[in-house]
């Protein structure tokens, strides 16, 4: 018979020794019974409990040219551990005339074999919901005590031993600046701008963009709060925004996501807004307009003190153009 192998593992703890000791322990089974190893299947760091795997897919679609008719397994749980899939693609391989066989696990081929097959596979997908289970429970109890699960790590943290959050002294200092621009009138374009222009590198060590400040002022994180699925835990992380800048920013992103268009002529017209002072009370200079008599518009800049304090508007304003 002509059989092809194939191996897989699902998990960054296991090494690529254990894709060699499948591969080893299926070949001493083909040499063993007097199989021809045409070639290997290899799905590396991919789950069985789905079937979105690229060389599973290939070795199914490969099947249907008539080249092998076995495909040889270390364990039945390495083809799936999900009763559908496994029933479904051995369906399909029985059509192409190819069966599935384990080289570790005696299954006969009679009614037994079908019994034993069956409780195999049903205690394989049991395992790996079993497994599941436990680490929700453990990413679970991490979150409830404030700690890292692992993944993306937000810019201005840093993970300590403990995998507790902890500030990052040359990170955070980037954070605060963001929502204090942003908060003062500064476009997230202009804070994107500033930031790769003094070469100040993302959490990736990328440049930053639109969408990563964007998140940024979104993330409440930073206010101290963790979240992990529907956990919501208020002050278990450091503090690196007060609850008043941020609300302050979340007010302004507010506005501008109501008013998108307006908001975008108005910002791309005063560019100068939170970089112009009066010269008169250092108050910050911010844009305005006004048509005159003859209809037309003129857009000038006008300290924010003047109106507050009912001072002259001509003393106190620079016009644009």
């Amino acid at each position: 018979m002509k059989a092809i192998i194939y191996a897989r593992y699902s998990s960054d703890n296991q090494r690529e020794e254990s894709i060699e000791g499948q591969l080893r322990e299926c070949k001493a089974y083909a040499e063993k019974n007097g199989i021809t190893v045409l070639t290997t299947y290899i799905d590396r760091a991919l789950s069985a409990k789905t079937d979105n795997r690229p060389e599973f897919q290939r070795m199914i679609k490969d099947s249907a040219k008539g080249l092998f008719d076995m495909v040889l397994v270390w364990k039945l749980d390495r083809f799936a551990r999900n009763r559908y899939d496994s029933a479904h693609y051995k369906a399909t391989l029985r059509k192409n005339g190819v069966k599935v066989v384990s080289a570790t696990e005696t299954i006969a081929e009679d009614s037994t074999g079908i019994l034993l097959e069956s409780l195999l596979e049903g205690y394989a997908e049991f395992y790996s919901a079993e497994l599941g289970e436990k680490v929700r429970r453990g990413l679970t109890e991490n979150a409830l005590k404030g700690k890292a699960n692992g993944g993306y790590v937000a810019y201005g943290y840093v993970i300590d031993r403990d995998r507790h959050f902890q500030i990052d002294p040359i990170t955070a200092p980037i954070v605060l600046e963001v929502f204090k621009s942003y908060a003062n009138g500064r476009t997230i374009k202009q804070i994107v701008d500033s930031l790769n222009e003094r070469e100040i590198k993302n959490s990736r060590n990328g440049k930053f963009t639109i969408n990563i400040i964007t998140n940024m002022l979104k993330n409440r994180r930073y206010i101290g709060e963790y979240s992990f699925g529907e956990i919501v835990l208020p002050d278990s992380v450091p503090v690196i925004i007060s609850q008043k800048l941020f609300d302050r920013v979340a007010a302004r992103m507010e506005k501008n996501k109501r008013a998108p268009a307006r908001h975008k002529a108005t910002e791309e017209l005063y560019l100068l807004t939170s970089k112009l002072f009066c010269g008169k009370c250092g108050g910050v200079m911010a844009g305005e307009s006004g048509t005159s008599k003859t209809m037309r518009k003129y857009h000038y800049y006008k300290c924010g003190n003047a109106k507050r304090k009912n001072h002259s508007i001509k003393k106190r304003s620079k016009r644009i153009g």
